[in-house]
């Protein structure tokens, strides 16, 4: 015991531990050397409170309660909402051209549309003062769609507006604007396009230098014009060529798979929405539209009518086509042989005494050079600085014809301009089955041959459709028809193309009132509103009205779709006619082309084309009774009594629209 005890002293632990380990390890710690702890012992004392660091204050809680699970859940969900959309906003305003944002603002503007008419298209609408009223608010909701859009939407706003005169006046007076400019694209992104599609840059590919290199040509940057697809500058090339490069908006190549999509999308839910049949007829048109932004597929349809118009000797040298560069043009690019022309909207600029000379024409008319360009000329100046964002216009001023004073004209007669029009598009119909859809006046140019004659010269030809030559025939007989009142042919033709009125069908295709027929739908329509307030006959007739497009679509499946674009043809050239002052009979001149081209169509038996020609002399004897009409009516337009035929057939239009609910307010074209 005795000396056990200073070795327990010494080392407690490790005799602790030579007791608990297995004899294994005690083993090996015994070989291990061992550490002697050299400070005295001392027991295990408790710490002095007053050592002790303070106590840190408990943290106030606070004292509203803990905002339930599904809450907190609900805004985790509306961050990571607001972020996906928030992003997909960004990639898309960056990257998509705003596709997604625009088709979403599309469906927003189709539902508020739809839902306002479900609701309050009646009588006495519950949520606004009137139908008028109810028109007015959806019509400035379509208005700011389009015009916000832009792009594809423009040129459906376009149509729509070329149309609008048998929609309500709260639409034909919003969609008279449609016709304005539309803004051009930086030249940057011109600039992107052009490489994009060639490879190379500007100056490669045309030739040009902006900083009046010697040998080059030279390029404006700024647009002579602006339209909803593209925009055109004006160039003349190393060679002396002056051109017209059409080059299609950077942002359309993104846009326009989507705007025609959400397009198909409305028109489906508006089909089964209000019962109309129309969807059909959505495939045809959207195809259409997208051909019209391929200007490798503008370029064919140049080309063949420029063969077609060259070929037919009572148009050529009436009319003229633009020659297209092909090395220089591509699906987004288009350059033609620039035109110096006065637009068929300027009727002074066509009427107003000529001063360019005797026997001589305006620039580039019938082989008539274009003056050339001056070495020194200060409104000509080539060297652009490299910060210039645009070109000023460099194209010299070549308007010396107009005077000293700058007011004459073409010194042109509007009768012989319109013939030829009317004649082009007649041709287009009846012989070649090749339509341009687009003829409106900023598309036409005319100018003054030496001989001093008109020379109509047409341009923009995307917008084609081509009939089949039974459908075509078809069309012909069923015009000569309209003008003989064959009513025992037209409800034939009319009823094969699946149209169920042939009365309301031949006034939409002559624009006037077809008074062959016997009328049993419109005596219908004004016995069935007797009796009413002006508001139940206001509502009665539009309602009459959408059931009268749905008896002359009829039966969607027959029904011809090239119709569509045929009718804005028509239109548009009775516009064109009815704003020179209605100078010609368009009907007889139409009439005519369609009972010649039955007798001259090599796609008919040669037995049928001889029946056809004396059948063509008999109807010309027909149509003396339509002279001795014109003829009446410009006497009365001479003393100051009449507008001319075109003027009073719209007026009997009117007459005749208006028992339908719709109110023909004003021209096509104006404003």
């Amino acid at each position: 015991m005795t000396h056990g005890l200073p070795l327990l002293r010494r080392a407690p632990l490790q005799i602790l531990s030579r007791h608990l380990v297995t004899p294994r390890l005690s083993t090996l710690q015994t070989n291990l050397p061992r550490r002697v702890h050299s400070g005295a012992w001392e027991p295990l004392r408790p710490p002095n409170p007053a050592d002790l660091p303070k106590p840190k204050p408990k943290p106030n809680k606070p004292t509203h309660p803990k905002p339930p699970l599904r809450r907190r859940k609900w805004a985790r969900r509306l961050i990571i909402f607001s972020a996906v959309v928030g992003t997909g906003y960004v990639l898309d305003t960056q990257f998509n051209a705003s596709s997604l944002t625009r088709s979403f603002r599309t469906f927003r503007t189709g539902l508020l549309v739809g839902l306002d008419y479900k609701i309050n298209f009646r009588a006495h609408p519950p949520l606004v003062e009137s139908i008028e009223a109810l028109h007015a608010r959806n019509a400035e909701r379509l208005f700011e769609l389009l015009r916000y859009n832009g792009g594809l939407y423009l040129k459906i706003g376009q149509a729509i507006a070329m149309q609008s005169a048998i929609l309500p006046p709260e639409f034909q007076k919003m969609f008279a604007k449609m016709f304005d400019d539309a803004p051009q694209n930086d030249w940057r992104e011109v600039e992107k396009v052009i490489r994009e599609d060639f490879g190379r840059p500007v100056e490669e590919v045309f030739g040009v230098s902006f900083t009046g290199e010697e040998g080059k040509g030279v390029m404006e940057k700024t647009a002579r014009a602006s339209a909803s697809v593209a925009q055109v500058h004006w160039a003349r090339l190393a060679d002396g060529r002056e051109v017209a490069v059409k080059i299609q908006k950077k942002e359309i190549a993104k846009q326009v798979g989507w705007d025609l999509w959400a397009f198909k999308v409305v028109a489906r839910v508006y089909t089964w929405w209000f019962d109309i049949p129309m969807y059909s007829l959505v495939p045809y048109i959207t195809e259409r539209l997208m051909l019209e932004t391929d200007f490798e597929n503008e370029a064919d349809n140049a080309e063949e009518m420029k063969r077609l118009v060259a070929a037919e000797k009572r148009l050529n040298g009436r009319v003229y086509i633009p020659k297209v560069y092909r090395e220089l043009s591509s699906k987004r690019v288009m350059t033609a042989e620039w035109i110096e022309g006065v637009r068929l909207w300027d009727k002074e600029g066509i009427t107003n005494t000529w001063h360019g000379g005797w026997h001589t024409g305006s620039p580039g008319a019938g082989g008539t050079p274009l003056p050339p360009i001056p070495k020194k000329n200060t409104k000509f100046d080539t060297h652009i600085p490299e910060d210039a964002p645009r070109n000023p216009l460099l194209k010299p001023d070549r308007r010396s014809w107009q005077g000293e004073d700058g007011k004459g004209g073409l010194g042109l007669s509007l009768k012989r301009v319109m013939t030829t029009i009317v004649d082009l598009f007649s041709a287009q119909m009846f012989l070649w089955g090749i339509v341009h859809c687009d003829p409106h006046p900023g598309n036409i140019f005319i100018r003054r041959l030496p001989s001093g004659e008109p020379e109509v010269v047409l341009i923009d030809h995307g917008l084609y459709i081509r009939m089949n030559p039974n459908f075509r025939h078809q069309y012909a007989l069923f015009w000569k028809s309209l003008l003989a009142f064959d009513n025992d042919t037209i409800k034939e033709i009319v009823t094969s193309w699946g149209i169920n009125n042939p009365d309301i069908f031949a006034s939409a295709t002559l624009m006037r009132p077809y008074e062959g027929g016997d009328r049993s739908t419109l005596r219908e329509i004004q016995k069935g509103a007797q009796g009413r307030d002006q508001q139940e006959r206001a509502f009665e007739m539009q309602v009459k009205a959408r059931d009268g497009i749905k008896q002359i679509l009829g039966d969607e499946t027959k029904w011809p779709r090239e119709l569509i674009f045929i009718g804005r043809n028509l239109r548009i050239v009775q516009g064109n006619n009815q704003f020179l002052g209605s100078p010609v009979n368009r009907i007889k001149i139409s009439g005519l082309w369609a009972s010649r081209a039955l007798a001259e169509s090599k796609d008919l038996p040669l037995r049928e084309r001889w029946s056809n020609w004396i059948k063509h002399l008999r109807f010309r004897i027909v149509l003396v009774l339509s002279d001795v009409v014109f003829w009446w009516s410009r006497l009365r337009q001479l003393v100051g009594v009449g507008g001319g035929m075109e003027e009073e057939i719209e007026e009997r239009m009117r007459v005749m629209a208006k028992d339908f609910g719709v109110e023909l307010n004003h021209s096509i074209f104006e404003g």
